[in-house]
């Protein structure tokens, strides 16, 4: 089948830009990915492994990726010390996890080929308990365990914009990439160009305080991969002005756009 009309998607050739012009200069010692498809439920997870190995399947689209090898190191050090910081407290839970058994997921594994070099790269869940302030602090006690480290340290919140895909009989009409036809709704693709907007004039506090209304359109994971980065950034102060690689892209109904955020 002729996906996206034959055209190629501009998310491939996005994330190749952005480590060309954003990750490879940064030159980070560590990659923190907050995945989206990493749910955990009593508590953030940190992955805390020397080195994860192995062949991933996806449970959810087997015949999309098969097979496909990992091998990333971890950055345990890290992964123990965000940890630490939440022991401390009473209204933050955050664990570090080194169990060889423990799954990877592919908001983790799909960047591999496109981003990896040779850092450390370094899982968090997200916890699907968790409301907006508790991924904004999560995100900032990271924030402080990375500053008392000597890393430097990229966060990438790996997961989308608006997340509803169409029924099952109508989604082979929708899988071409224009969001104007393919976004489950008009107003969840107006929702997602706004939130786009704020990230690209470094209006973080106006999208959350939109959140309530935003979560009508059910943006991935809670947002929470968006919030935890934000939170590592400084939280709603933070200024910092989006650049966008790639356009804004529906994939199956959801909402996708690469953007990258340098430190003010």
């Amino acid at each position: 089948m002729e996906l996206n009309h034959g055209a190629d998607t501009t998310l491939f050739a996005g994330l190749q830009q952005l480590r060309a012009e954003k990750l490879a200069p940064a030159a980070p010692d560590t990659i923190v990915v907050c995945d989206t498809h990493w749910f955990s439920t009593v508590e953030h997870v940190a992955a805390a492994h020397e080195r994860r190995t192995g062949n991933y399947t996806s449970d959810e689209l087997p015949r999309g990726m098969s097979a496909v090898p990992y091998d990333l190191r971890g950055d345990p050090e890290l992964a123990r010390a965000w940890a630490d910081l939440a022991e401390r407290r009473d209204d933050c839970w955050i664990t570090a996890i080194d169990d060889p058994h423990l799954p990877i997921h592919y908001p983790t594994v799909n960047l591999l080929g496109f981003l990896q070099g040779d850092e450390r790269w370094m899982s968090v869940s997200i916890c699907q308990t968790g409301e907006p302030y508790d991924f904004l602090l999560a995100g900032e006690l990271l924030g402080q365990a990375v500053a008392a480290s000597d890393r430097r340290v990229v966060v990438l919140a790996s997961g989308g914009l608006s997340h509803r895909f169409w029924p099952l009989r109508q989604f082979r009409d929708h899988e071409a990439a224009d969001p104007d036809l393919h976004i489950r709704t008009p107003e969840a693709c107006a929702a997602d160009r706004q939130v786009i907007a704020w990230m690209k004039a470094g209006e973080h506090g106006a999208i959350v305080d939109y959140l309530p209304e935003y979560t009508k359109h059910a943006p991935e994971g809670r947002f929470g991969h968006y919030l935890m980065m934000l939170g590592a950034l400084g939280g709603t102060a933070c200024r910092a002005r989006g650049v966008q690689f790639g356009e804004y892209e529906s994939v199956s109904g959801t909402g996708q756009a690469h953007i990258w955020f340098d430190p003010e």
